[in-house]
């Protein structure tokens, strides 16, 4: 009798899914639009600063050391910018999401990894890293520092004082929401993919329909 109750509750379940089907592309409009800024602003980071970019991409001292500096720079510029207005539009969000896994790979690989999981150092947080619990003691002289040469009260008053730890969290969850778009396109009704495939429906339905006459 209890699995077949909850048997009963799961097709129930379903069933107002799917009833709710039409409006299922709020969801991946959510993960565009919560993308489109991530890419934009470091598209034009790179952008605005493409020299520096290059010596970053290039250097081995302080630097990533990547080979064709120049070339990579380019292409992961010209990939979050066109990204951030692919992703915007919805129009062909599968493919452009492919070379945006790729960047986010690369920057978790070059440069997130080694510092471990946290994007925010906290030493009370699992996976800290030794650098991770070292900040503490960072954090409270820095708190220190602000309490008796500046407005501390001021200066926190729209959050606490952090230490930016630039681990793998963020790059890792914008990975993860990129492959959730690869998966399920840009979403019923709110994307140019949606309507550009409706038409294409209906031309070929149209031309079915005319041949057969």
């Amino acid at each position: 009798m209890p699995q077949t109750r909850l048997l009963q509750t799961q097709h129930l379940f379903e069933q107002y899914l799917r009833k709710l089907r039409h409006i299922d592309g709020l969801a991946t409009l959510a993960l565009r639009f919560i993308l489109v800024p991530v890419f934009w602003m470091a598209g034009m980071q790179k952008l605005l600063h493409f020299d520096s970019t290059v010596e970053w991409f290039g250097n081995p001292d302080w630097g990533l050391g990547l080979p064709l500096p120049w070339l990579l720079a380019l292409l992961a510029t010209a990939t979050e910018l066109i990204g951030a207005v692919l992703l915007t539009l919805g129009f062909f969000t599968r493919l452009i999401t492919l070379p945006l896994i790729i960047t986010m790979l690369v920057a978790i690989a070059s440069v997130h990894w080694e510092q471990g999981w946290q994007a925010i150092a906290d030493p009370q947080a699992p996976f800290a890293t030794e650098s991770v619990i070292a900040s503490s003691e960072k954090l409270e002289r820095a708190r220190d520092i602000l309490r008796e040469h500046g407005n501390y009260t001021w200066l926190t008053s729209n959050g606490k004082f952090v230490i930016l730890n630039n681990g793998i969290e963020f790059a890792a969850i914008y990975l993860s929401m990129l492959l959730a778009l690869l998966f399920l396109g840009g979403g019923r009704y709110v994307s140019l993919d949606y309507w550009l495939m409706y038409w294409l429906r209906r031309r070929n339905a149209t031309h079915t329909t005319d041949t057969a006459d």
